[in-house]
């Protein structure tokens, strides 16, 4: 078996804790050369593990092109904007192309991912992972089995949990849709495909309604201040205190994304100085807090998404009505149920959930990328799980649901937003 090299841009969360550690645990799939990072920490830290020869570790995406192609394949885990042109540079050099979501925040970037991979022929999988869970992959089989008949409506639920809320879209990096991308593509984009994965029918029409309700300065509390280490006098009663939240020994599940100092005075430090200790209602935040989408597909089926931050835990669930039965799951479970209507069964599966934040999707969705590009089949390019062309949707979707929920759930119809996006890119 070859051995694929990579270059990682970004070792932040999903570098570090996601492709970093495959490499590691499967040196003989996957060995990362050279690493672009702009914090110091992280840079080093991944160099070491990974044994980068100094003149492969780089402060910026920009230097890790300056040698031309080195390696086989790039990996590309920059912020949000930072994912268009390393990706098109990367095809042009012939790079095989593991790309985190969303591909890209602007419609037109998207597509022009799409089309370069296709031009180039090379591997692009997006990091749709939830499609290689086993709990995902095992509903689209038993929907593909014809469990189900004709599905007519799918009813989809992600309760992002305020923890996660508070963390990464009030005080992190995906707080400012100026700066990111709006929520329902950053984070629900994963939600949108999976739908379109299921229904496996183009999204026709999407209507849309959502707010930032909370986190805004007005519902302050009397007594708060800036941040949560100023001494604030509502700190212990408030279930957003940062103080509650990045202090949660040993594990520390969110204060490891902060800083590499896990000792009661680095998380301290981190939140006197850092953007994670301000206080969730005077934050520089404009993505929602809460989202719903519908979706209506080119056979009449429809769906319905609802996003909320306002869940004491991160669970995503799923109804899915069709005309011989129904599925109604709950992935962070692991279980979804089968109820076939001209028998009255009732069919339970549990999949395992270990391994990852994504059902054991990073896993497989990592080894299935590694496998495309040592094979290299033409097909492949186009028709693989999560290539650019299968991803491409969701995006479209995401992209519509905003413009209709800025335009107070004006329906929004795909193929005209669609050529305006061409049109626009004529000009």
């Amino acid at each position: 078996m070859k051995t694929v090299t990579a270059v990682l841009l970004g070792a932040g969360s999903r570098g570090r804790y996601i492709y970093g550690p495959y490499a590691e645990k499967h040196p003989d799939e996957l060995k990362i050369v050279a690493v672009a990072e702009p914090n110091e920490e992280r840079r080093q830290r991944i160099a070491e593990i990974h044994g980068i020869a100094p003149e492969y570790v780089y402060r910026s995406w920009e230097q890790a092109f300056e040698k031309g192609r080195i390696a086989d394949v790039m990996i590309i885990s920059t912020l949000d904007r930072l994912h268009y042109v390393p990706a098109m540079k990367a095809l042009e050099l012939g790079y095989h192309i593991l790309l985190e979501k969303p591909m890209s925040p602007v419609a037109e970037e998207c597509i022009r991912i799409e089309q370069a991979a296709l031009a180039h022929r090379r591997v692009l999988t997006v990091s749709h992972v939830l499609r290689y869970s086993p709990f995902w992959s095992g509903i689209k089989r038993c929907i593909e089995a014809g469990e189900v008949g004709t599905i007519a409506t799918i009813q989809h639920s992600e309760y992002v949990g305020y923890r996660h809320m508070t963390h990464s879209y009030v005080r992190g990096n995906w707080r400012n849709s100026d700066e990111s991308s709006p929520m329902v593509l950053a984070k629900s984009c994963h939600d949108l495909d999976i739908i379109s994965w299921l229904m496996d029918e183009p999204c026709v029409s999407v209507s849309s309604y959502g707010s930032l309700l909370h986190f805004r300065e007005e519902h302050a509390p009397a007594g708060s201040s800036a941040r949560c280490t100023d001494g604030c006098q509502v700190e212990r009663s408030c279930p957003f205190s940062a103080l509650k939240l990045y202090n949660q020994p040993p594990e520390h599940p969110w204060a490891r994304y902060i800083t590499h100092d896990l000792s009661p005075e680095g998380i301290m430090t981190a939140l006197k100085e850092g953007p994670f200790g301000r206080c969730v209602y005077r934050c520089d935040n404009n993505v929602v807090d809460h989202q719903i989408v519908n979706m209506e597909f080119a056979n009449g089926a429809n769906a319905n998404f609802t996003l909320s931050a306002f869940a004491e835990q991160e669970v995503r669930s799923v109804r899915i009505m069709g005309t011989k039965g129904e599925i109604i799951g709950n992935m962070e479970d692991g279980t979804y149920t089968l109820k076939r209507f001209a028998t009255g069964e009732r069919v339970e599966f549990h999949c395992g959930v270990a391994g990852d934040g994504h059902g054991g999707g990073d896993e497989r969705m990592v080894a299935d990328f590694l496998h495309l590009v040592r094979e290299h089949q033409e097909e492949a390019v186009s028709s693989a799980l999560t290539s650019a062309t299968a991803s491409l949707q969701s995006h479209l979707i995401a992209f519509a649901s905003e413009e209709s929920r800025l335009q107070g759930g004006m329906p929004v119809k795909l193929a005209d937003m669609i050529n305006r996006v061409a049109a626009e890119a004529r000009v």
